[in-house]
């Protein structure tokens, strides 16, 4: 298994995706590809990554409204646009939303790498460490086993409703749209998906409803807050 670092490459060029994803590999890292910017948001809720390497023009979502999705969630993850685009305004805007690197396109493997392993370098202080479990007042959720527990009660959560809650922990008090959500969990912010979402967190209310201090609030036409009374 490589060790250099966790590398979330989003590029609608297969071609090109592929042999970026294998030079990255041979020079030590893991490489999850995605090809449009659904996907990645996806992909990015599924795994811990240290670094974002993204394409700007991608199906679906493109890069910059990528990156503005996952700033939303993770301030720290650097992110490096890949481009065809030398315009100054377009670098611009990558800056503003979040990138700390623009390479144009065409470029050299060996090039990619380097800005890769000095931004990595920068960055290796301000990993997130990976939680596994969080305490939601009297409860305690256990992401790697989908269970929360109360007291001398276990509650064993689907996929979804565990993926969901974490949102939820890893950002207590803030406001996560439901757009956000869908794309997250789902991979698609569709009516029906919308529909689910609802279901699904009527039921994590069921479950949490033990601790009176612990509220799923639905902030209207936005999105959801778990929130904890303060004593």
């Amino acid at each position: 298994m490589s060790d250099k670092g966790r590398i979330l490459l989003v590029e609608d060029d297969i071609n090109l995706g592929f042999v970026i994803q294998d030079n990255l590999k041979i020079a030590g890292y893991h490489v999850h590809l995605a090809t449009d910017g659904k996907q990645g948001l996806k992909a990015f809720n599924e795994e811990k990554y240290d670094l974002g390497l993204f394409d700007v023009m991608l199906p679906k979502k493109d890069g910059f409204s990528l990156a503005e999705d996952i700033r939303r969630l993770n301030q720290t993850m650097p992110i490096i646009f890949l481009t065809a685009k030398s315009m100054v305004e377009d670098k611009i805007k990558g800056f503003k939303v979040g990138a700390d690197d623009y390479v144009t396109k065409p470029f050299s493997i060996e090039e990619l790498s380097l800005r890769i392993e000095a931004i990595l370098k920068r960055s290796s202080g301000n990993k997130i460490a990976d939680y596994e479990n969080y305490s939601i007042g009297s409860y305690t959720f256990d992401i790697s086993t989908y269970e929360l527990q109360h007291k001398d009660l276990t509650k064993k959560l689907t996929k979804k409703e565990a993926e969901i809650l974490k949102l939820l922990c890893q950002h207590p008090e803030k406001v996560i749209e439901r757009e956000v959500i869908l794309n997250l969990v789902w991979g698609d912010d569709s009516y029906f998906n919308g529909r689910s979402l609802d279901v699904f967190i009527t039921k994590l209310r069921k479950y949490l409803k033990e601790d009176p201090s612990v509220k799923i609030t639905n902030v209207h036409g936005i999105g959801f807050k778990l929130e904890t009374a303060k004593d």
